[in-house]
């Protein structure tokens, strides 16, 4: 269906297939899954004439599901379906006439590219300033089969632009199926009740239900484990190139099943790391794959990251960072970030970083500044042998923090963790490419917890935060450290406590290192800073 859409002549089938990252996916070019598995119930709304939203996070399949349930629909001789977008319209901010021109016109074009000449509609006599609605009411009454349009990128639409197009559609819809038509989705990021009349307002439109038509808001999941698996036979298949299962098991935890992310992986490591297709796949390449992508930042990576700029997300994300209760926090905001596909409800029930790759991205994109403002730092932590020796590791962030601490904390963003933020800085700085620094922190845990890997060392740290008018969490970071220690096999650790209580010495005063022993007989040292 997809490479001949109505007898036209299309291109060869290329030698092999490869891993998609931008745009629609393609089964002649791209190894894919079979896109409508993930939308059970979509064939059913269309033949009951049904008017819906589809929304799910960015690159997550949506555009080529839709796409290819137009060309299967179209195929079948039941419908005239296509997937057309509004996207060029958001230029126009509130100016209605000029936005729905633009829209026609990018329509026009779509039409021409995907339906057969008999199935066109005749627009040529619409008045240059014609709704939209007059252009669908107009297509539905002389189409020879029942019209089903796909509505794609609405939510790039704002303000009255965005509010007209709801409600001609509202309005159209009593008129189908002979004048409207037939069945409509919206898709975009999020569900129409989130719809703002300003792009990161807060403010609902100013309408009880701009959209109450809708029968269902669909949205399109992640992969699964055994569908990540059946993805990556594909190459298999193709290339006789092996993924071991504890590859699969890697990519799958790492990801979450993000379709995008389990698609760039292995682009990188078959197109780069591991081009010879008689190199097995195994979990060293893996992890070095997921390193490369959040250093590289690509553009799925960096749009994420750059919502951190925002302050609805700000109010979630330090907290969770810190690892405090998010408090008053209003619903929709939970709801914007779980609509990015920024977060997801954990199986218990909490609020958490939507996989361990996002999990990462954000505190560093949060230290990146800090980061390349720490200036020359001489590696005194290494031995002659180029181990780190983390007890000379230890000394140089102490004088690191009493020279450095305070400045660098005022020109963080994020208050509340700016500690933390600078602390990251200096460690991204000391494994400059020869190791790994993991993260993990969650709401309600109270803690951030540290993995540094360099080499044959593994150092665990716990950041802890004093505030005022609290007790010193020595004790209780004792406990949490014995326990993640314990998960990591180790006998000793860091223990971090940033002094933010008022009226306390300086940095440089203030900072001490203390020793201590869990409860577990584990070696700690507590550093106050």
């Amino acid at each position: 269906i997809w490479s001949n859409p109505y007898n036209r002549a299309t291109p060869s089938r290329p030698s092999m297939r490869w891993f998609n990252t931008a745009g629609p996916c393609r089964p002649e070019y791209h190894y894919m899954l079979p896109p409508l598995e993930r939308l059970p119930r979509v064939q059913r709304i269309i033949n009951q004439q049904g008017y819906f939203v589809i929304h799910a996070p960015r690159q997550v399949g949506k555009t080529t599901a839709m796409l290819t349930l137009a060309q299967q629909l179209t195929a079948s001789g039941q419908y005239t379906a296509i997937m057309l977008s509004v996207e060029v319209g958001a230029a126009f901010h509130n100016d209605i006439a000029a936005a729905q021109q633009a829209i026609l016109a990018s329509w026009q074009g779509a039409i021409n590219a995907w339906l057969p000449p008999d199935l066109h509609p005749n627009w040529s006599n619409l008045p240059s300033d014609s709704y939209l609605s007059t252009a669908l009411q107009t297509w539905a009454e002389s189409s020879p089969r029942p019209l089903v349009v796909f509505i794609d990128e609405i939510d790039s639409l704002q303000g009255d632009v965005l509010l007209s197009i709801l409600r001609q559609l509202r309005d159209g819809a009593s008129r189908r199926p002979n004048h409207f038509p037939h069945a409509l989705a919206l898709i975009g990021l999020r569900d129409v009740r989130d719809y703002k009349i300003a792009s990161g307002g807060s403010n609902r439109l100013n309408t009880a239900s701009p959209f109450n038509i809708k029968v269902a808001s669909l949205t399109v999941r992640n992969f699964s484990l055994s569908e990540i698996a059946k993805l990556y036979k594909q190459h298999t298949d193709d290339t006789g190139q092996q993924f071991t299962p504890k590859a699969i098991d890697r990519v799958f935890d790492l990801t979450q099943g993000q379709p995008w992310l389990v698609n760039a992986i292995a682009k990188e490591i078959v197109e780069e790391l591991a081009e010879d297709p008689t190199k097995t796949i195994d979990i060293e390449l893996i992890n070095i794959a997921k390193e490369i992508l959040i250093k590289r930042r690509d553009t799925h990576i960096d749009s994420l990251a750059e919502r951190l700029n925002e302050s609805r997300v700000r109010a979630i994300i330090e907290p969770m960072l810190l690892g405090q209760p998010l408090g008053t926090v209003p619903n929709d905001d939970v709801e914007f970030l779980l609509d990015l596909g920024l977060c997801h409800i954990d199986a218990t029930g909490n609020l958490a970083i939507a996989n361990p790759i996002y999990r990462e991205i954000l505190p560093r994109f949060l230290t990146f500044t800090t980061e390349v403002s720490l200036g020359v730092l001489t590696p005194s932590w290494l031995t002659d042998t180029g181990e780190l020796d983390t007890v000379a590791l230890r000394d140089a962030f102490i004088t690191f923090w009493r020279q450095n601490g305070q400045p660098l904390l005022k020109g963080v963003a994020y208050h509340e963790i700016a500690p933390h933020i600078v602390m990251m800085a200096f460690l991204h700085r000391v494994i400059n490419g020869g190791g790994t620094l993991e993260r993990e922190y969650a709401i309600g845990s109270g803690r951030m917890d540290l993995c540094l890997c360099y080499r044959t060392t593994t150092l665990a740290i716990e950041l802890k935060v004093w505030r005022q008018g609290q007790a010193n969490p020595l004790q209780r970071g004792l406990e949490q450290l014995d326990q993640y220690l314990s998960g990591l096999d180790l006998d000793s650790g860091w223990l971090v406590i940033f002094d933010q209580r008022e009226n306390q010495p300086p940095i440089e005063k203030r900072t001490r290192v203390e020793e201590a022993k869990t409860q577990a007989n584990r070696s700690v040292t507590v550093i106050y800073g």
